[in-house]
């Protein structure tokens, strides 16, 4: 298993008319967490589309609001990478609250796609190799 934390703040823009995090907006924050946690692997979602010719579609997302989010809050985006990747990637997302407090938690599955074809592959080697050490 990987685990990666992010900081974000809400941003005024991203609230609704009573101050909360718009519910829409989650989707962005666990997008942020798996962009940042693949880029602390090491894996860059541009080099993985221009280089390797993959793509990760969004194949399926379940969210859990819990308590809501407030505008200038500093939430932790936390993102689980619970399982090696396959033909699946698989990761849940935990936001919480400044003082730590789970307030939302979704799951995120995506698959890959190659570009060239527009056939589903399965996980690349080099996505595996950076990931494996966590699995074993």
């Amino acid at each position: 298993m990987y685990t990666f934390d992010f900081k974000k703040r809400v941003r005024y823009a991203e609230t609704d008319k009573m101050g909360y995090l718009y519910y829409g907006h989650y989707a962005k924050y666990y997008e942020i967490g798996r962009v940042e946690s693949l880029r602390s692997l090491g894996i860059s979602y541009k080099e993985m589309e221009d280089k390797y010719r993959i793509m990760t579609p969004v194949l399926d997302l379940s969210i859990r609001y819990l308590s809501p989010a407030y505008y200038d809050q500093n939430l932790t985006i936390r993102t689980i990478l619970p399982d090696l990747p396959d033909k699946m990637l698989v990761f849940n997302n935990e936001i919480y609250s400044p003082d730590m407090k789970l307030i939302n938690k979704a799951t995120v599955k995506l698959f890959f796609v190659d570009m060239d074809n527009n056939k589903r592959v399965s996980a690349p080697d080099y996505i595996v190799e950076k990931v494996n050490q966590y699995f074993k």
